[in-house]
């Protein structure tokens, strides 16, 4: 397999780029999921958040009354908590456009940036903070080469990342508009490993 036997100072990183699902995905944490990942090395591994599935009945608001932070700034429609993955589901992530930054942001190129403060909770209560973004709670992770592992079983693809997919596409869409952006439909996909 690619990931084990791969030289780990040839592997690129995908820092920054999208993994879509494969339907035969097994766990359904990540059913037709699409991962931006913040952070990738051979060395190090890979995380990154899920920007497509959003925790069922939780806002915004909600989680600002838990950190005992008042919202003074409401928009008409509350802003989701997404499900980032199921590691460290109690750590806070806000994925953003790269012109909001603050002590603790990180830059991760023209596009995007990623912060996990309080204060940037506090900008978002107060009407403030990036104009696009996703706050989840929880990441996906993976160690050293296990992703590359992942993607040569044929679990994900990988597509470059962009704001419109990112923070515009409906939850419900990104999936299939990622896949679109390969030039591939759900339906052309398979399980089986192999080319022709």
């Amino acid at each position: 397999m690619l990931g084990r036997m791969a030289n780990k100072e040839h592997v690129p990183s995908l820092t920054g780029r999208l993994l879509i699902a494969m339907p035969q995905m097994e766990d359904p944490r990540f059913e037709h999921s699409v991962v931006y990942l913040f952070s990738h090395s051979a060395e190090e591994g890979a995380m990154g958040i899920i920007i497509n599935k959003t925790i069922e009945g939780m806002t915004a608001d909600e989680l600002y009354a838990h950190l005992k932070i008042e919202p003074v700034a409401r928009g008409a429609q509350p802003q989701a908590v997404h499900f980032g993955g199921p590691v460290g589901t109690d750590l806070g992530f806000v994925l953003h456009d790269a012109g909001y930054r603050e002590t603790g942001t990180a830059v991760l190129d023209g596009a995007f940036a990623l912060t996990a403060t309080v204060d940037i909770l506090r900008a978002m209560a107060r009407g403030e903070g990036p104009r696009r973004r996703i706050l989840a709670l929880g990441y996906a992770g993976w160690g050293p080469l296990q992703l590359e592992d992942e993607i040569t079983a044929n679990g994900w693809l990988v597509v470059d990342a962009d704001v419109g997919l990112v923070f515009e596409a409906d939850d419900g869409e990104k999936w299939r508009r990622a896949l679109a952006k390969l030039g591939v439909r759900p339906e052309m996909l398979s399980g089986g490993v192999g080319r022709a």
